[in-house]
């Protein structure tokens, strides 16, 4: 297909035509749930429906086509997974794939992609058990590495933008004040979504409930706690559905904020879902940078648990200002 310049008037049958091509070229990269894998190609229509006029819209008006990416929250606060509090390779790598995606976009469509990166964490840091301290630091230095990398399709936007306070509790309740939905409905939703459910609004919510819980608990098994794993799930089961609820109401924010925007997910999606579940780092990883560390391959970095690297042949990378960025395998060779 001819490359489409910004000048260039479409018609609506050529904008549909290269929106096609645009989102195939996303769902490349995109996260499936399992049972979806098989039976579902990155051209399928049921796949593009829920995008195809957003994407049409911006190529008929010649405007950047925009996702919008909840993530990039902070660190685990458990340093078995992670190297510290600070952005490091890890972020560096999902970062510079979003770029690229954007610049693979670009060869097809001149006026391009944007990734806005909604961070979550000021949403439910207080949840998941990071300062605020470590999590404005986070937020800073993830902005200072777009601006290092000159990854200038890449933008941010958290809580902090929607009023410049600095009362985190103050923003958390006036956000649910004005997206928060009701914990029973929420529970009912989840519980409908178990084993032989339908709707793939509640499949969404238990799996989303599920995989949150896990992550809530393993990020309070760190060295030295002295808590029961029985004890450390059950509060952990709380603190998900208050999570989801925080994160639902971002959600509502975001959409509200940037209604002409695609939604991306770090979240596995099933075929035609609302959400386009994304590969931050361009392959199959079933954590994220958040949860892990970078670690330096013969074939490219892959993410894996700090703990878990240790374990292995390997040395830790630090980064021009003497941090810790990641861990190269050493050869046996």
């Amino acid at each position: 297909m001819e490359k489409i310049k910004k000048e260039t008037a479409v018609s609506t049958n050529e904008a549909t035509h290269l929106a096609k091509s645009v989102l195939s070229r996303v769902m490349q990269f995109r996260r499936m749930i399992e049972e979806c894998q098989d039976n579902c190609t990155t051209e399928c229509p049921k796949c593009h429906a829920p995008h195809k006029n957003k994407v049409a819209t911006a190529i008929m008006q010649n405007k950047k086509i925009r996702f919008v990416l909840p993530g990039f929250p902070g660190k685990s606060p458990n340093l078995a997974k992670v190297l510290g509090y600070l952005p490091d390779m890890a972020e560096k790598q999902a970062l510079q794939f979003l770029n690229d995606l954007c610049s693979q976009i670009q060869e097809i469509y001149e006026p391009g992609a944007e990734v806005i990166i909604c961070s979550d964490g000021r949403v439910f840091s207080d949840i998941v058990g990071i300062s605020e301290e470590h999590l404005t630091a986070y937020q800073i230095e993830i902005d200072r590495l777009i601006d290092e990398l000159k990854l200038t399709a890449l933008s941010t936007f958290n809580l902090d933008d929607i009023k410049k306070i600095h009362d985190f509790d103050q923003a958390r309740t006036e956000l649910l004040k004005n997206y928060g939905q009701d914990l029973n409905l929420l529970k009912d939703k989840i519980k409908r979504g178990g084993k032989d459910a339908i709707d793939p609004d509640d499949i969404e919510a238990n799996r989303m409930y599920c995989g949150l819980t896990r992550f809530l608990v393993e990020d309070q098994m760190f060295p030295g706690q002295t808590r029961s794993k029985s004890a450390i799930q059950k509060e952990c089961k709380e603190k998900a559905y208050l999570a989801i609820i925080r994160s639902n109401a971002w959600t509502d924010l975001i959409a509200e904020k940037f209604p002409d925007a695609i939604r991306l997910s770090i979240h596995p999606q099933a075929c035609g879902a609302k959400k386009i579940g994304i590969q931050l780092l361009g392959i199959e990883t079933w954590t994220t940078p958040w949860h892990a560390v970078a670690v330096n391959t013969n074939k490219g970095f892959i993410l894996m648990k700090h703990s878990e690297v240790k374990k292995l042949n390997s040395k830790l990378v630090l980064d021009e200002y003497g941090r810790s960025s990641h861990y190269e395998l050493i050869s046996q060779n």
